[in-house]
């Protein structure tokens, strides 16, 4: 499923235009993205916990050369879902 297959699946399910649905969608993914830039956590219940993962600078190697290179440290937005949505898919 790409993106304009959710908002046309959108738009069935809440019976809303395609417009209404798009502008739902990108609403959505804004949101969330404006709270992880501001270092939130967005829970949904049911669902998951969007987050930022903060990852330290570590050692790692070049596959090519064998050689040691510094990994800077970076920061991930990571999607961790709930236990009762997981439990689905069982």
């Amino acid at each position: 499923m790409n993106k304009q297959d959710l908002i046309r699946e959108v738009a069935k399910r809440a019976d809303l235009s395609l417009k209404d649905a798009s502008a739902a969608v990108e609403a959505y993914v804004a949101t969330v993205t404006d709270a992880l830039k501001a270092g939130d956590k967005v829970a949904i219940a049911n669902f998951g916990t969007y987050e930022i993962k903060e990852k330290a600078e570590r050692q790692g190697f070049n596959p090519l050369t064998k050689q040691p290179i510094t990994i800077a440290a970076s920061r991930t937005p990571v999607l961790k879902f709930g236990k009762s949505f997981k439990e689905l898919f069982k």
